[in-house]
């Protein structure tokens, strides 16, 4: 799901809040964004039609967090520039910029509690 640089902004209201009466995004989308109330309306029914908040009695609630939503950009950009690929990110990454000695002892302990992690559930027996 990708947001328009509109939808963005009006997240980012709603992102700082979490939730909030209608009436008071309205009135602070005018403040900072300078849009009308139909202009906010409009981008925030885009915004419930992707589900990244809904409206429920005039309440404005968001199902998704900055985080989340940053999470997924991150994996869309690896899906479509890299086909998905985390070592052909890696590798088109490392051939722009060059590793630090610190740089690559942090990959490598990712990469040892990543495979001590999976190792200790592959452990684990269910009964």
């Amino acid at each position: 799901m990708h947001l328009t640089e509109a939808e963005k902004s009006l997240m980012e209201i709603i992102w700082e809040k979490r939730e909030m009466p209608a009436k008071e995004l309205v009135s602070l989308a005018d403040e900072r964004l300078d849009w009308r109330r139909t202009t906010m309306y409009t981008i925030l029914k885009r915004l419930i039609e992707k589900g990244m908040v809904q409206n429920e009695n005039a309440k404005i609630c968001c199902l998704i967090s900055e985080e989340e939503y940053e999470a997924m950009q991150k994996k869309r950009a690896i899906r479509k520039y890299f086909g998905g690929s985390l070592p052909e990110f890696v590798n088109a990454f490392i051939r722009e910029e060059k590793l630090s000695e610190k740089d690559i002892q942090e990959l490598e302990e990712i990469i040892n509690s990543y495979k001590e992690s999976r190792g200790a559930d592959s452990c684990k027996t269910k009964y």
